[in-house]
């Protein structure tokens, strides 16, 4: 989603409006979190005037991010909503909002889209346990066993203490 100023420029008294699908997989480089993320649907508008734009959109789409439980993959809707200013002409523009000088002659959405989405990304997703796989229960030279079957199996290295024990207990009655 680029623009240039020149073709900004044209839209400086009517309305310029976009609805845009764009693909967002740099972002999957940005976050090691975000595994997979699906193509952002972008609506919007732009103010125009000879100092700034002032872009209001709305970005919808999802991202595939890790059960925090499980490791399952998890699709996170996105819907989000901003409001962004870019100004023109380098001047001492005092605001409290966050405003983006341009570069050049272009208008470039791209980052503060991937920016966007790296901020939606919470700290903890948790997956529905409806009947979906849960994370891996073994692997190489590991595997995830319960509690009970813990207590239950004697260390190699104490088998013969254990013997010990047992000749004692059966000496005593």
């Amino acid at each position: 989603m680029k623009w240039t100023l020149s073709q900004l420029q044209k839209y400086r008294s009517k309305d310029f409006s976009f609805d845009e699908i764009v693909n967002v997989d740099e972002v999957i480089k940005m976050d090691a979190e975000i595994r997979d993320a699906s193509p952002m649907r972008i609506t919007g508008r732009a103010d125009i005037d000879s100092e700034k734009v002032i872009v209001h959109f709305k970005m919808e789409g999802h991202l595939i991010l890790p059960c925090s439980r499980t490791l399952v993959d998890v699709k996170y809707p996105i819907s989000v909503e901003t409001i962004e200013t870019f100004l023109l002409k380098a001047s001492d523009y005092e605001t409290e909002e966050e405003v983006h000088q341009v570069q050049g002659d272009v208008i470039d959405m791209m980052p503060i889209i991937h920016e966007l989405l790296v901020l939606e990304v919470p700290m903890q997703v948790f997956c529905d346990d409806s009947g979906e796989e849960g994370a891996p229960q073994s692997g190489k030279d590991w595997e995830v066993i319960s509690e009970q079957e813990k207590t239950e199996k004697i260390d190699p290295r104490l088998a013969g203490l254990a013997q010990l024990l047992n000749q004692k207990d059966s000496s005593d009655s």
